[in-house]
């Protein structure tokens, strides 16, 4: 089930890449749904998702922040 909702997560941030703050806000909700290590797999993640969207860059520092918490 766990592992459902990451990837459902990656297909939504996908979809609502094209604007900043729906992506941002759908990464919020992530951040606070997925376990742990799936926001660690996630922040890889998007590492690679972003390197050709540098406006989405900003969005790391969230779950920079969150990682640091776990």
């Amino acid at each position: 089930m766990a592992r459902a909702m990451f990837e459902y997560t990656k297909t939504v941030l996908e979809k609502v890449s094209f604007n900043f703050e729906l992506f941002n806000k759908e990464l919020e909700k992530a951040v606070t749904r997925l376990l742990p290590y799936e926001v660690k797999e996630l922040y890889f993640w998007l590492q690679e998702f972003t390197q050709n969207k540098p406006d989405l860059h900003k969005c790391l520092n969230l779950i920079e922040t969150k990682k640091r918490s776990f």
